[in-house]
Parts: C-alpha cells; sequence; structure tokens
C-alpha cells in the first residue's frame, strides 16, 4: 500500500471505533469564544468548513474550571450551560461525516490573571512559571485537587452530552496536568508530589474519571486520547524517560491513542542537543510491547504530501493537521489530488476560508497573512540601511527588498540589543515580511520598539521607490501629484483615504506622527447607530428620531442640526461600510446620555479603537494607498479659489511639495495643546489629557491660513473616569454594563450614566474631587476591557466589599449600605435616590469585587472648523472653500456643548467616508 493510500485508508482504534482515514484536524486556539466562553455562531461554521473529507476533526481546548483559561477568547465546558454551544460544533463536524473529538483542559498557572479576573492562578505547587511576568499562582489543597480531579470528569460528562465521538486530555504545553507530572511545577509533598509515582497520580486519576464517565453515559465507541509534550528544558523537569514512564502507566489503564505534542513532528530532544534523532524514532524503539498497541498521532510541520509520508514512514499512525487546515479548509482533497500547498493566506479571503475574525487576528493566523495587491508596487531591488531608534536603543537594520516585496529584514552585526527588544524585534519582523507592508500592529507591550521598525522599513520602501523612479527615468526632485492628499491616519483620515481610493482616486495619507492611528487607536467604548443590522439581530427597539433627540439634549442643544442630522441618518450605513471592509462591530453596549443600547462595539467586547484600526489599516494595505509617516502639512496651497496642493516637512526636514486638487483634513482636535485649551478654558488648566500628543490642533491652524470659519471653540468636554497617573481613559462600557462610582466616603453621589459633563461636575465637587469606578466578577465578565485594566495595575481588587472598603481606607459600613441600596434598585428597576434609569443590569454581589480610582481629564474638543454636509470646509462667510474638505474632531458644531459617549467614533467613520467621497468626486470633475 502506497503512503497516500495508507493516508487516505480506514484506521481502527483499540476501542473498535473505525475512522474513515489517519487524517485528524489538530486543536488550535481560535480566541473565537464569547466573553463568558460559549460557543459563537462564526466558531460552528469554521469546524463545518474543515470537516468532510478529513477523518476526524479535534476540537480546540476547553476549560473545565472558570480559572483554568491560558487566552483570551478560549471557549469553557466548565457548566452545563455550554454543553447547548458545544453540541452546535459537534453537529456541525458529524453532519459532514468527520468524527468530533473535544480537547479538555485547564490552564494552571500558565492562566492568566487578567483572564480570570484578576484571580490568581492555581496550580500543584505556589512557584511561577519561568517566564517574564509571570503571576505566582496559590498550591491547590489535596481538597481542591481532588475537586479539580472531579471537574474534569464533569467536562467529560458534559461533551458527551453535547454529541463528541470523544475527548482528548491536554497533558501537555506546560498546563495543569503536565504541571502536575513535573519536578518544576510540582514540589508538592503529598501523595500527589514527590517521586514521578506520586507526580503521575493526578493525569492517571483524570485518565480514569474519563473512563468512569464514558462508561456512565457513552458507548464502548467514545474514544479516549492523551496529548503529552515529551520533555521540558527546564532543570528539573520533565526528561524522554519519565514521559515513557507515564505513558506506560496510560497505557495500562486504556488508551485509544497518543498524540506528540510537537512543534515539529520530526524534532529531536529539546534537552541533548547533541542527538539529532527525532524523538518519535526514539519513542519507537524504546517502547514497550504494550504502549506499542496504542496508536500514536504526529503533529507539526505538515503542509504537503511528502510531510505527511515522511511522518508515517518515521513510525506515526496518524497525522494532525494543524496550521495548514486554517489555510486550506479542504486540505484533505488537496493531499489526494497530489497538488503543491504554500503556508500563507491571502489577506482578501477570509470570508471565502471561513476563519472567524477573532481567529483572523490571533497571531497564529496572522503570521501566514501575505497581502498580494503590493505586487503592483515597484521597488529597486537592494539592501537599504536604516537605523532603528527608540528611547532605550539606537541600532542598525539591513532591509531587503526585491522589486515586488520585502524580503527580509535584519539587526546588522555588531548591534548588541537586549532580549526584550529581540523578541519584540522578531515578532514585529514576522508580522512586516508576511503583510508585507510596514503598516501593520504593533507588539503588544512593545509599541516604540515596534514603531521603529517600522519607521525604518518605511524608509527604506521610500529610498527604493525613489531610486526605482529615478532608473526608470522620472523626477523625483519636482512635485509628486496625487488626486487626494488626507491629512492624519486616524480612523477619519483612514475611512476617507480607503473610501476615496475606492471612488479611483489616486491617495496619499500624511501623518504628522511616527505610527497610523492617531487617537482612534485609544478610543474604548464603541459607535453609536440607530436602526441597525445587529439591533434588530438582538431584538432592540430603536429609532434614529430619538437617537438624534437625545444627541442634541446631550449636546445642550447648541448641536448644529443639520450636520446633526446628516450624522443619525448615515450612522448605520457607517456600520455596514465597516462590516463590508471586514470590520464588524456586532456587540452593543450604551452609554451616558442614552436610553437604549446603540453603542456598537467588537464581539468580544474589546476596546473598539485599536479594533477599528487594525481593521482599516489592512485594508489600506490592499489599496497600496501612499503614506508618509513623520511628516507635517506646513501649508495648503490655495489659489484661483481652490486648493492646489500642500507643503510637506518631513523628519529629515526636507520641504516637498505635493499636487493636489482635493485636500482632506482629519488631524483630530487640540485636547493635548494645554495652551489652546486654556486659551477658551482658563478653568482646565492643569487639567491631564486622555488624548495622544498629536491632538494639537495644527488642523485647525492650516485650514484657518486659507480662511475656514471655526465654531463652539470652547465647548471642551471633560472625561469623568480618567486614571490621573497614566490619562488612561477608563471606559463608559464600565458604567455601561452596570458599574457605579462611590466617593471617599463610601457613597453614591450622582446618576453615572448621565452625561459627561454633568458626571465630571459631580465629581469636582466632591471634596477629594475623584471617586471609585466600582463593579463585581459579573461586570468584568461582559467587558473586556476591564481584564486591561487589571493588568495595566489600575484595579483593587478584593474577595468581599468589606475587603475592598478596608483596601480603599474607605467607611465599610457606609460602603455595604450603598451596595445595599444599589442591588435593590437594580432588583426593582428603579433608581429612586438619583434616577439612573439605564444599565441596571446586575446587583453587584459577585465576587471579587473590584475599584479604580479616577477624577475627570479633558478628552474631547467639540469646536473646530465649520463644514457643510458633503464635508466641504466653508469660510467665514459659510461659502465652500474649493477643494477643501474635513472630517472628525477637527470640525466643530456636530456634538454641541457636549458629546455623548460612542458618537465620536460614528462621527470619524461617517464624515470619514463622506470626505472620500466628496473630496474623489471634486479632484476627478
Amino acid at each position: 500500500m502506497s503512503t497516500n493510500d495508507l493516508l487516505l485508508s480506514p484506521f481502527t482504534l483499540p476501542n473498535g471505533t473505525e475512522l474513515k482515514n489517519r487524517i485528524l484536524m489538530a486543536p488550535m486556539t481560535t480566541c473565537t469564544g464569547f466573553y463568558d466562553g460559549t460557543v459563537t455562531s462564526e466558531l460552528v461554521e469554521y469546524y463545518r468548513a474543515r470537516a468532510g473529507s478529513i477523518g476526524t476533526v479535534i476540537v480546540e481546548c476547553c476549560f473545565i474550571d472558570d480559572k483554568g483559561l491560558a487566552f483570551p477568547g478560549a471557549i469553557g465546558i466548565d457548566n452545563d450551560s455550554k454543553i447547548d454551544g458545544l453540541a452546535k460544533i459537534a453537529a456541525a463536524v458529524k453532519s459532514q461525516g468527520s468524527k468530533a473529538l473535544l480537547q479538555i483542559y485547564h490552564g494552571g498557572r500558565m492562566s492568566e490573571p487578567k483572564l480570570i479576573g484578576g484571580q490568581q492562578p492555581v496550580a500543584p505547587s505556589a512557584l511561577a512559571a519561568p517566564r517574564d511576568g509571570a503571576a505566582t499562582p496559590v498550591a491547590l489543597t489535596a481538597d481542591e485537587v481532588d475537586e479539580m480531579i472531579t471537574k474534569f470528569g464533569e467536562g467529560v460528562r458534559r461533551a458527551i452530552e453535547a454529541g463528541f465521538d470523544g475527548v482528548e486530555i491536554h497533558g501537555a504545553n506546560t498546563y495543569l496536568i503536565q504541571q502536575f507530572f513535573s519536578p518544576n511545577s510540582n514540589q508538592r509533598e503529598d501523595k500527589w508530589g514527590g517521586s514521578h509515582e506520586n507526580r503521575a497520580r493526578f493525569p492517571l486519576a483524570v485518565l480514569d474519571i474519563t473512563h468512569a464517565m464514558a462508561k456512565k453515559y457513552a458507548s464502548s465507541s467514545f474514544i479516549i486520547g492523551y496529548r503529552f509534550s515529551p520533555e521540558e528544558l527546564e532543570e528539573p523537569g520533565i526528561r524522554f524517560a519519565d514521559t515513557l514512564y507515564l505513558l506506560e502507566q496510560l497505557a495500562a489503564r486504556g488508551l485509544d491513542y497518543l498524540h506528540f505534542s510537537l512543534g515539529y513532528s520530526l524534532r529531536p530532544s529539546i534537552v541533548d542537543i547533541t542527538d539529532a534523532t527525532p524523538l518519535i524514532d526514539k519513542y519507537i524503539a524504546m517502547r514497550s510491547d504494550r504502549l506499542a498497541q496504542i496508536p500514536v498521532m504526529g503533529v507539526g510541520g505538515i503542509v504537503n504530501k511528502s510531510d505527511a509520508d515522511l511522518a508515517l514512514a518515521h513510525g506515526y499512525d496518524m497525522i494532525a493537521i494543524g496550521k495548514a487546515c486554517i489555510a486550506y479548509p479542504d486540505w484533505t482533497d488537496r493531499i489526494t489530488a497530489d497538488q503543491k500547498m504554500d503556508l500563507f493566506i491571502d489577506s482578501t479571503q477570509r470570508e471565502a476560508l471561513t476563519i472567524p475574525e477573532p481567529l483572523w487576528r490571533f497571531s497564529l493566523v496572522d503570521a501566514m497573512i501575505r497581502d498580494m495587491s503590493m505586487s503592483s508596487k515597484k521597488f529597486k531591488a537592494g539592501v537599504f540601511r536604516e537605523k532603528v531608534q527608540d528611547p532605550a536603543h539606537e541600532l542598525a537594520v539591513s532591509v531587503s527588498l526585491e522589486t515586488d516585496r520585502i524580503a527580509d529584514i535584519l539587526l546588522e552585526a555588531g548591534t548588541d540589543p537586549d532580549v526584550e527588544f529581540t523578541t519584540s524585534f522578531e515578532i514585529i519582523r514576522t508580522r512586516i515580511l508576511d503583510a508585507n507592508s510596514p503598516h501593520v500592529d504593533a507588539v503588544t507591550g512593545a509599541t516604540e520598539q515596534s514603531e521603529a521598525v517600522k519607521k525604518a522599513v518605511s524608509k527604506a520602501i521610500a529610498k527604493s521607490c525613489k531610486a526605482q523612479l529615478l532608473e526608470e527615468g522620472g523626477d523625483v526632485s519636482g512635485p509628486q501629484t496625487y488626486d487626494v492628499v488626507v491629512v492624519g491616519s486616524g480612523g477619519a483620515g483612514l475611512a476617507a483615504a480607503i473610501q476615496a481610493c475606492d471612488e479611483d482616486a489616486k491617495v496619499l495619507i500624511v501623518e504628522k506622527m511616527s505610527t497610523i492611528g492617531g487617537n482612534t487607536i485609544k478610543a474604548s467604548v464603541g459607535m453609536n447607530a440607530a436602526e441597525t443590522r445587529y439591533q434588530r439581530l438582538k431584538g432592540i427597539e430603536d429609532s434614529k428620531e430619538l437617537f438624534y433627540q437625545e444627541t442634541l439634549k446631550g449636546g445642550q442643544f447648541k448641536n448644529n442640526t443639520v450636520l446633526l442630522k446628516e450624522f443619525i441618518e448615515h450612522a448605520p450605513l457607517a456600520v455596514e461600510w465597516l462590516a463590508d471592509h471586514h470590520i464588524e462591530l456586532s456587540d452593543i453596549t450604551i452609554t451616558g446620555g442614552m436610553s437604549i443600547d446603540r453603542t456598537h462595539r467588537p464581539a468580544d467586547r474589546s476596546a473598539v479603537g485599536g479594533f477599528l484600526i487594525s481593521g482599516l489599516v489592512k485594508n489600506l494595505n490592499k489599496r497600496n494607498i501612499d503614506v508618509m509617516l513623520d511628516t507635517s502639512v506646513t501649508e495648503i496651497q490655495y489659489s484661483n479659489g481652490t486648493v492646489q496642493g500642500v507643503e510637506l516637512l518631513n523628519d529629515d526636514n526636507e520641504a516637498l511639495t505635493i499636487h493636489a486638487k482635493s485636500v482632506i483634513v482629519a488631524t483630530g482636535g487640540f485636547s493635548a495643546n494645554r495652551e489652546m485649551v486654556v486659551k477658551y478654558r482658563p478653568e482646565l488648566d492643569g487639567f491631564v489629557t486622555t488624548n495622544h500628543k498629536g491632538a494639537t490642533g495644527s488642523g485647525i491652524a492650516i485650514l484657518q491660513n486659507i480662511g475656514a470659519g471655526t465654531v463652539d471653540m470652547g465647548e471642551i468636554q471633560i472625561h469623568p473616569t480618567v486614571e490621573q497617573t497614566t490619562s488612561y481613559l477608563i471606559s463608559e462600557a464600565i458604567r455601561g454594563g452596570g458599574a457605579i462610582l462611590v466617593s471617599q466616603a463610601g457613597k453614591r453621589f450622582f446618576n453615572e450614566m448621565e452625561t459627561r459633563d454633568k458626571v465630571s461636575a459631580n465629581i469636582i465637587a466632591l471634596p477629594e474631587k475623584y471617586a471609585y469606578v466600582v463593579f463585581d466578577e459579573q461586570i468584568r465578565m461582559n467587558n473586556k476591557a476591564a481584564d486591561e485594566y487589571i493588568a495595566r495595575g489600575f484595579v483593587i481588587s478584593a474577595g468581599s466589599p468589606r475587603q475592598l472598603a478596608a483596601k480603599l481606607e474607605m467607611n465599610s459600613d457606609a460602603f455595604l449600605a450603598t451596595l445595599e441600596s444599589y442591588n435593590v434598585a437594580v432588583d426593582k428597576q428603579d433608581d429612586a435616590e438619583f434616577g439612573r434609569k439605564t444599565a441596571l443590569r446586575h446587583p453587584i454581589n459577585q465576587g471579587p469585587f473590584y475599584a479604580i480610582r479616577i477624577a475627570p481629564g479633558v478628552h474631547h474638543t467639540m469646536g473646530g472648523v465649520t463644514i457643510n454636509t458633503d464635508t466641504c470646509v466653508l469660510d467665514a462667510q459659510q461659502q465652500p472653500i474649493g477643494g477643501a474638505f474635513a472630517a472628525g474632531e477637527v470640525v466643530g458644531g456636530i456634538h454641541g456643548g457636549n458629546r455623548i459617549g460612542g458618537n465620536a467614533v460614528a462621527d470619524i467613520i461617517i464624515f470619514g467616508i463622506l470626505a472620500g467621497q466628496n473630496a474623489a468626486k471634486f479632484a476627478m470633475r
């Protein structure tokens, strides 16, 4: 029988169950579960699309306990409410003719505190994992170990009830089961620790209870597999001989397969690096006759038929396909037809490949995405040397370019960066190479280093393009010509550029900062819109008229009603525009001043800003829109009644001229310009600002120089909930999720869901001039932003309200009375004391309990230049200035005397789209 025939031939497991072939889809993290670990419809369809020709699908690991999450967006099997969602996955897989298995796990000390409500993770011993920033876990008591085994058993029962054909016990990847067997993480002195016999007790007990549940609730065909990591690098740590001992014990109790957890199926030892023998070869040679009866599965690096052939030849009985299954849902069909595959994904094919958006943005897939559109760009092939400079480093990189792609980015010899920089460099390097663009997401926790590398690559590309133009006989000294120049790269600028490009305009974005994103990247809560598809799907009854009236009231009736009506009418269209561009805001919450849930945000309830910018930049890359960073517009050229172009100054102090028929100014407001703020509102001197340092009002100034009028310049909003040591905004979504504001005296003092100006004024009126945002575990679970605040160290937490009051140094009796009074109001849905009508979602009574100290900060400038509904900039006589357009916070009049939370994101997208349409139309008349 040929290897290909062997791969596709039926295979019988020890329990007598026949698999239709030896190919399985490996369990891979998708990050696509809801905030509470339940299954999304996207996830069901993802698995359905990959079932069929493949023999078996192993669904990603499910946590069996709510303290066991090891990554965001994980799905759970920790309670019976999860069964229905998991049953949909099992049914989807089986309906296509494949077997459906479910992997179960607990992260143990690998669980992130920010994913489990700020609590300490649990583990065999109170020893932190050997990695930077790892939390020290709480050691499980003997009783808790027994309870944990029971939880694994309950997880198996639920998997059976959900209709899965079997389970895979996850004893690998340094998660809890492996932690018990490891002498590094398990240093207990009871029966669960010490000798390898004792350390093997926990994995064996999990297998025993799995058998017991299968015997009680399932048929004899129920499949039980076990995944293991053969070695650990740590000293002391698991060695291959230890693993063979454990596997022998597991085999004695009965297993249907063993699953090697390796990054590459033929990987040699990571401990004895002098021995190049693949571990599978060692395993085959050393296993006992009993162990040889258990089929063994390989995983890692299998993309093509030749990879599978090689793995089988080394002794694997079955093959698990990982990333190739994501990139090629029909992998088995392709292998059957002897197709050759490359492991990358076209950046335009997410929906066609049925890849959920969270997985698309996860590092597992993000590293495979290629922007195929950049092949139209022409570089001069060569190696370009650039400096990478951030506050802590000044290094040199070599950027290798081929005619249509970025070939490599290397740190030059002689540089000696620290480990932290090297790690972040490798991540950002991979992202740039895979996207074939420097405009990619920065590395979390290493933003400045990431931006420095991106800047260096951008400069290399600019030099290469100039060299190519010279080689072709072009003139690099003369002005370049575009149809539309967009000034600013926040949400408004990016939406405008994308739309103008789609109208067939040649577009340039000019950004004075080193990074794309502007102030939008700091946006947290969401995007307001009424009468949307997502509201209808959730049964929310809303109307544009109600949205209009509430925004007008919130703006103190100072809003430009013509612009406001345009804003309200186009809001649901803008939500759909984003969805059409693969930026879906499908979850909905509420903000202060609104009476209806209409604030649209990502499905995972994360902050909207980073999500928007990431999605918009991907659209930017697809269109090959030119971007100049670290470049300021010094002047808009204006003569004969129309815009002629712009004068620029880059960070090399080069003056450049760009010819253009339309200019869109989307530079944001002036909250970070203290002199300008104080000029219009002297009483705000000394307030922190939530804005990025580029929000200086420069766009207003350059438009005023060509005659633009302004309006409402004194209308400056302060946001009530700002963490004062970092100027970090605490999202209104927390209050919209049910949180309250409490004074140092332990008492509520105002309606938390009133408009920002009123809430801010009441905080400032307190003797201490600050307050606490107080919430519980229910609210945290519904707001992903809360986990970010926990991770940033803003949050004080405690197991009980009395303990929290003690930590806050407030009167505990007063605080407990406040919570009791509020909880009664929630139960009655009537806040008689302060008149709160919205977001009375849950009593605050589920520990842990949390508090964040906040005070107001300058947040938004409602004033700016005047425009009409076509986004044309108007002069002092309210006449259009030919070719000048504006969108976003640089514009005044829309929000009146106070901006409602969620309206700024709507503003930038709505008027950004309109500006792109109209500027392109004007330029191409």
